[in-house]
């Protein structure tokens, strides 16, 4: 790190130190030793500013850091610990996801609580969804970008099941740098993304229950489908939405 003059610690001595300096010069009757007087680096460096205090995280402006980028290889060593740390106090693979889901459900409510304040704070008319599907095109689109950088690469609706509703990822960052252990098949770390999801639908307010599902295909063997299942109230809202 580069200073406008030196560091503190580096300094042999300073003005604050001067005194004790006085301590052991000759003329004191208890001072067996003197030290040579060196002159102060103050007053050596002239008109040179000290540094000032470092800055701040929090008093950072947000929207300047919108775009800002977090190195892919930190935040892959970051989570592959958060896996390791929290695999050696799990009895299992269902409880293994459903931790993974809490810490990433902690995630989501500051992603949205950040997205809204930002919105509210760039327009003049924020807007505010409340709808189902445009409110998961945002989840789609909005919350991918801010988490991973992009957006997801497909969302699609249960032929079969009316309040199922599924986000595709060819591709999950999250995924890219873990291997799954043959003995633990059936683990999907991006149930970190699932809970990030469940918390943006809940603080939207389209409460719902989130899963994530590895569904690997030849050409994209990390692909992972992220399944929402709806509560009933928010399918009897939306009928009510259409009349």
């Amino acid at each position: 790190m580069a200073y406008s003059q030196p560091h503190p610690r580096l300094s042999v001595l300073s003005n604050s130190s001067q005194s004790s300096v006085d301590q052991f010069s000759p003329t004191s009757s208890s001072a067996r030793y003197s030290l040579p007087s060196a002159p102060s680096i103050h007053t050596t460096l002239g008109s040179t500013k000290a540094p000032g205090p470092r800055p701040n995280i929090y008093d950072r402006n947000l929207n300047k850091t919108r775009i800002a980028e977090v190195s892919a290889s930190a935040f892959a060593f970051l989570f592959s610990e958060i896996v390791q740390y929290t695999q050696k106090r799990v009895s299992g693979i269902n409880d293994l996801e459903r931790r993974l889901n809490t810490l990433g459900y902690r995630i989501g409510t500051r992603v949205l609580e950040l997205m809204v304040w930002r919105a509210e704070s760039s327009s003049k008319a924020p807007k505010r969804e409340t709808r189902l599907v445009p409110a998961l095109m945002v989840i789609h689109t909005q919350v991918w970008k801010a988490v991973y950088g992009k957006a997801a690469d497909a969302i699609e609706k249960s032929v079969e099941n009316a309040d199922e509703y599924m986000i595709i990822d060819n591709d999950p960052p999250i995924e890219r740098n873990i291997s799954v252990p043959r003995d633990m098949g059936g683990l999907s770390c991006s149930s970190f993304t699932a809970g990030i999801v469940e918390a943006v639908l809940d603080g939207l307010g389209f409460p719902a229950r989130v899963t994530a599902h590895s569904t690997p295909t030849s050409q994209f063997p990390s692909r992972t489908t992220i399944l929402i299942k709806l509560e009933k109230s928010v399918l009897e809202r939306e009928e009510l939405l259409k009349q």
